[in-house]
Protein backbone atom coordinates (compact mmCIF):
# COMPACT_ATOMS: atom_id res chain seq x y z
CA UNK A 1 0.00 0.00 0.00
CA UNK A 2 2.84 2.13 0.46
CA UNK A 3 3.91 1.68 -3.18
CA UNK A 4 0.67 2.71 -4.60
CA UNK A 5 1.01 5.89 -2.19
CA UNK A 6 3.96 6.72 -4.26
CA UNK A 7 3.08 5.48 -7.39
CA UNK A 8 -0.03 7.61 -7.70
CA UNK A 9 1.89 10.34 -6.36
CA UNK A 10 3.97 9.96 -9.54
CA UNK A 11 0.99 9.76 -11.50
CA UNK A 12 -0.70 13.41 -9.73
CA UNK A 13 2.83 15.09 -10.71
CA UNK A 14 2.69 14.19 -14.01
CA UNK A 15 -0.92 14.92 -14.81
CA UNK A 16 0.15 18.57 -13.30
CA UNK A 17 2.87 18.41 -16.31
CA UNK A 18 0.25 17.81 -18.94
CA UNK A 19 -1.67 20.15 -17.79
CA UNK A 20 1.17 22.54 -17.76
CA UNK A 21 1.67 21.81 -21.20
CA UNK A 22 -2.11 22.23 -22.53
CA UNK A 23 -2.42 25.54 -20.48
CA UNK A 24 0.24 27.07 -22.71
CA UNK A 25 -1.05 25.43 -25.95
CA UNK A 26 -4.09 27.51 -24.99
CA UNK A 27 -2.14 30.67 -23.89
CA UNK A 28 -0.70 30.97 -27.30
CA UNK A 29 -4.12 29.81 -29.58
CA UNK A 30 -3.67 33.46 -31.10
CA UNK A 31 -0.27 33.78 -31.50
CA UNK A 32 1.70 34.21 -34.67
CA UNK A 33 3.57 30.64 -36.29
CA UNK A 34 2.74 29.23 -32.56
CA UNK A 35 3.32 25.28 -32.61
CA UNK A 36 1.29 23.37 -30.02
CA UNK A 37 3.41 21.14 -27.53
CA UNK A 38 2.74 18.01 -26.71
CA UNK A 39 3.41 16.05 -23.54
CA UNK A 40 4.89 12.53 -23.38
CA UNK A 41 5.54 10.10 -20.36
CA UNK A 42 7.01 7.00 -19.74
CA UNK A 43 6.63 4.42 -16.97
CA UNK A 44 8.99 4.42 -14.21
CA UNK A 45 11.53 1.08 -13.14
CA UNK A 46 9.31 -1.84 -12.41
CA UNK A 47 9.73 -4.39 -9.14
CA UNK A 48 10.32 -8.21 -10.24
CA UNK A 49 8.83 -10.11 -7.63
CA UNK A 50 9.25 -12.84 -9.49
CA UNK A 51 11.51 -13.59 -12.38
CA UNK A 52 9.48 -14.64 -15.74
CA UNK A 53 10.98 -17.94 -16.95
CA UNK A 54 12.38 -18.67 -13.22
CA UNK A 55 12.63 -22.96 -13.02
CA UNK A 56 9.60 -23.56 -10.45
CA UNK A 57 10.25 -27.51 -10.85
CA UNK A 58 12.61 -29.94 -12.44
CA UNK A 59 11.99 -29.06 -16.44
CA UNK A 60 9.00 -26.61 -15.34
CA UNK A 61 9.61 -23.02 -16.02
CA UNK A 62 7.05 -20.36 -14.67
CA UNK A 63 5.51 -18.74 -18.23
CA UNK A 64 4.63 -15.38 -16.57
CA UNK A 65 6.47 -13.48 -13.82
CA UNK A 66 4.99 -10.93 -11.67
CA UNK A 67 6.30 -7.30 -11.82
CA UNK A 68 4.90 -4.05 -10.22
CA UNK A 69 5.33 -0.74 -11.48
CA UNK A 70 6.71 1.77 -9.79
CA UNK A 71 4.63 4.80 -11.69
CA UNK A 72 5.04 7.36 -14.69
CA UNK A 73 7.82 10.36 -15.54
CA UNK A 74 7.67 12.74 -17.96
CA UNK A 75 9.59 11.58 -21.36
CA UNK A 76 9.42 14.61 -23.59
CA UNK A 77 7.53 18.12 -24.87
CA UNK A 78 7.69 17.52 -28.18
CA UNK A 79 6.65 20.56 -30.38
CA UNK A 80 4.33 19.43 -33.38
CA UNK A 81 5.00 21.35 -36.69
CA UNK A 82 2.03 20.82 -38.14
CA UNK A 83 1.40 23.88 -40.50
CA UNK A 84 -1.72 26.41 -39.22
CA UNK A 85 -3.97 27.96 -40.97
CA UNK A 86 -3.84 31.06 -43.41
CA UNK A 87 -4.83 34.57 -42.45
CA UNK A 88 -5.00 37.23 -44.99
CA UNK A 89 -3.54 40.16 -44.06
CA UNK A 90 -3.02 42.54 -47.31
CA UNK A 91 0.05 43.67 -45.20
CA UNK A 92 3.41 43.63 -48.01
CA UNK A 93 5.53 42.37 -45.54
CA UNK A 94 3.28 39.73 -43.34
CA UNK A 95 4.52 36.53 -45.29
CA UNK A 96 4.00 32.79 -44.45
CA UNK A 97 5.54 29.91 -45.46
CA UNK A 98 3.73 27.03 -47.18
CA UNK A 99 5.61 23.89 -46.42
CA UNK A 100 8.91 23.55 -44.71
CA UNK A 101 11.55 25.91 -43.22
CA UNK A 102 11.94 28.60 -40.89
CA UNK A 103 12.88 32.45 -41.40
CA UNK A 104 16.83 33.51 -40.39
CA UNK A 105 17.07 35.78 -38.00
CA UNK A 106 19.88 37.98 -36.49
CA UNK A 107 20.21 38.07 -32.88
CA UNK A 108 22.24 40.88 -30.95
CA UNK A 109 24.48 38.23 -29.63
CA UNK A 110 25.42 37.83 -33.87
CA UNK A 111 23.93 33.90 -33.73
CA UNK A 112 20.82 33.19 -35.28
CA UNK A 113 17.60 32.10 -34.74
CA UNK A 114 14.69 30.79 -36.71
CA UNK A 115 11.00 31.66 -36.62
CA UNK A 116 8.11 30.23 -38.34
CA UNK A 117 6.20 34.01 -37.43
CA UNK A 118 6.31 36.26 -40.41
CA UNK A 119 4.97 39.49 -39.36
CA UNK A 120 7.80 41.65 -40.65
CA UNK A 121 8.34 45.54 -40.35
CA UNK A 122 11.13 48.18 -41.77
CA UNK A 123 13.09 49.64 -38.92
CA UNK A 124 14.65 52.82 -39.03
CA UNK A 125 17.19 52.34 -41.48
CA UNK A 126 15.28 50.37 -43.86
CA UNK A 127 16.31 46.70 -42.85
CA UNK A 128 13.32 43.59 -42.46
CA UNK A 129 12.87 43.19 -38.93
CA UNK A 130 10.80 41.16 -36.73
CA UNK A 131 8.53 42.91 -33.83
CA UNK A 132 11.60 43.07 -31.67
CA UNK A 133 14.21 44.86 -34.25
CA UNK A 134 16.05 41.18 -35.38
CA UNK A 135 16.71 41.92 -39.00
CA UNK A 136 16.16 38.77 -41.51
CA UNK A 137 19.41 36.92 -42.40
CA UNK A 138 20.75 37.52 -44.80
CA UNK A 139 19.82 41.06 -44.45
CA UNK A 140 17.90 43.13 -46.49
CA UNK A 141 17.03 46.95 -46.90
CA UNK A 142 14.12 48.34 -48.26
CA UNK A 143 15.25 52.17 -49.60
CA UNK A 144 13.76 55.07 -48.62
CA UNK A 145 11.06 56.54 -50.90
CA UNK A 146 10.13 52.85 -51.65
CA UNK A 147 5.99 52.80 -52.84
CA UNK A 148 5.61 49.16 -53.34
CA UNK A 149 6.99 46.16 -51.50
CA UNK A 150 7.07 42.84 -53.86
CA UNK A 151 7.91 39.53 -52.05
CA UNK A 152 7.79 36.29 -54.78
CA UNK A 153 7.36 32.47 -54.14
CA UNK A 154 11.09 32.52 -54.27
CA UNK A 155 12.05 35.02 -51.57
CA UNK A 156 12.95 37.45 -54.31
CA UNK A 157 12.43 41.11 -52.53
CA UNK A 158 11.98 43.67 -55.21
CA UNK A 159 10.84 47.38 -54.56
CA UNK A 160 9.18 50.40 -56.53
CA UNK A 161 10.94 54.48 -55.93
CA UNK A 162 9.21 56.81 -56.35
CA UNK A 163 10.08 58.11 -59.87
CA UNK A 164 10.86 55.01 -61.29
CA UNK A 165 8.55 52.27 -63.11
CA UNK A 166 10.43 49.21 -63.00
CA UNK A 167 10.85 47.62 -59.62
CA UNK A 168 14.71 46.95 -58.47
CA UNK A 169 15.32 44.06 -56.13
CA UNK A 170 16.83 44.44 -53.08
CA UNK A 171 17.60 41.13 -51.99
CA UNK A 172 16.26 37.22 -51.44
CA UNK A 173 14.81 35.85 -48.08
CA UNK A 174 16.45 32.68 -47.42
CA UNK A 175 14.91 30.08 -45.20
CA UNK A 176 16.26 27.16 -43.31
CA UNK A 177 15.16 23.62 -42.25
CA UNK A 178 16.25 20.90 -40.05
CA UNK A 179 16.56 17.16 -39.89
CA UNK A 180 14.62 17.36 -36.53
CA UNK A 181 12.89 20.33 -36.09
CA UNK A 182 11.52 18.73 -32.58
CA UNK A 183 14.96 19.02 -31.46
CA UNK A 184 15.17 22.91 -31.40
CA UNK A 185 15.44 24.98 -28.57
CA UNK A 186 12.25 27.51 -27.72
CA UNK A 187 13.77 30.61 -27.23
CA UNK A 188 10.24 32.21 -26.48
CA UNK A 189 9.00 35.50 -28.68
CA UNK A 190 8.13 33.02 -31.43
CA UNK A 191 12.38 32.06 -32.22
CA UNK A 192 14.02 28.70 -32.02
CA UNK A 193 17.82 28.03 -31.55
CA UNK A 194 19.53 24.69 -33.47
CA UNK A 195 20.70 22.38 -31.20
CA UNK A 196 22.71 19.28 -31.42
CA UNK A 197 19.68 17.24 -31.36
CA UNK A 198 18.08 19.18 -34.29
CA UNK A 199 20.92 19.24 -36.62
CA UNK A 200 22.53 22.00 -38.19
CA UNK A 201 20.38 24.59 -40.47
CA UNK A 202 20.24 23.68 -43.88
CA UNK A 203 19.72 26.90 -45.70
CA UNK A 204 18.30 27.48 -49.14
CA UNK A 205 15.75 29.30 -51.77
CA UNK A 206 11.99 29.27 -51.28
CA UNK A 207 10.54 26.17 -53.25
CA UNK A 208 13.94 24.45 -53.58
CA UNK A 209 15.42 21.61 -51.74
CA UNK A 210 12.33 20.47 -49.84
CA UNK A 211 11.82 23.86 -48.54
CA UNK A 212 7.76 25.97 -48.58
CA UNK A 213 7.53 28.89 -50.79
CA UNK A 214 6.44 32.19 -49.67
CA UNK A 215 2.92 33.73 -49.93
CA UNK A 216 3.21 37.60 -49.33
CA UNK A 217 0.10 39.39 -47.75
CA UNK A 218 -0.63 36.38 -44.96
CA UNK A 219 0.08 35.02 -41.57
CA UNK A 220 0.23 31.72 -40.57
CA UNK A 221 -1.62 31.28 -36.97
CA UNK A 222 -1.03 29.06 -34.21
CA UNK A 223 -1.71 24.89 -35.25
CA UNK A 224 -3.47 24.83 -31.46
CA UNK A 225 -7.42 23.58 -31.75
CA UNK A 226 -8.93 24.65 -28.94
CA UNK A 227 -11.39 21.52 -29.12
CA UNK A 228 -8.78 19.01 -28.90
CA UNK A 229 -6.68 20.52 -26.28
CA UNK A 230 -10.40 20.86 -24.71
CA UNK A 231 -10.54 17.43 -24.65
CA UNK A 232 -7.19 17.19 -23.60
CA UNK A 233 -7.91 18.89 -20.80
CA UNK A 234 -10.62 16.88 -20.04
CA UNK A 235 -8.73 13.48 -19.49
CA UNK A 236 -5.89 15.26 -17.41
CA UNK A 237 -8.48 16.05 -14.82
CA UNK A 238 -10.05 12.76 -14.82
CA UNK A 239 -6.50 11.14 -14.57
CA UNK A 240 -5.73 13.44 -12.22
CA UNK A 241 -8.79 12.49 -9.86
CA UNK A 242 -8.15 9.12 -10.43
CA UNK A 243 -4.69 8.99 -9.14
CA UNK A 244 -6.45 10.99 -6.25
CA UNK A 245 -8.77 8.69 -5.65
CA UNK A 246 -6.02 5.97 -5.46
CA UNK A 247 -3.97 7.65 -3.06
CA UNK A 248 -7.27 8.16 -1.10
CA UNK A 249 -7.96 4.38 -0.44
CA UNK A 250 -4.51 3.18 -0.09
CA UNK A 251 -4.69 5.24 2.62
CA UNK A 252 -7.34 4.29 3.84
CA UNK A 253 -6.33 0.68 3.78
CA UNK A 254 -3.71 1.78 5.97
CA UNK A 255 -6.16 2.66 8.51
CA UNK A 256 -7.48 -0.15 8.20
CA UNK A 257 -4.70 -2.00 9.02
CA UNK A 258 -3.64 -0.44 11.40
CA UNK A 259 -6.51 -0.04 13.46
CA UNK A 260 -7.03 -4.31 13.66
CA UNK A 261 -6.92 -5.48 17.11
CA UNK A 262 -6.60 -8.99 18.33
Amino acid sequence: MIRSLHTAATGMEAQQLNMDVIAHNLANVNTTGFKRSRADFQDLLYQTIRATGATQAQGVKIPTGIQVGLGVRPAASQKIFVQGDFQQTGNPLDLVIEGAGFFQVTLPTGELAYTRDGSFKVDGTGRIVTSDGYPLDPAITVPSGAKKIEIGEDGTVSVTVAGQTAPQEVGTIQLANFINPAGLESLGRNLYAKTDSSGEPIPGIPGQDGLGTLAQGFLEMSNVKVVEEMVNMILAQRAYEVNSKTIQTADEMLNIANNIRR
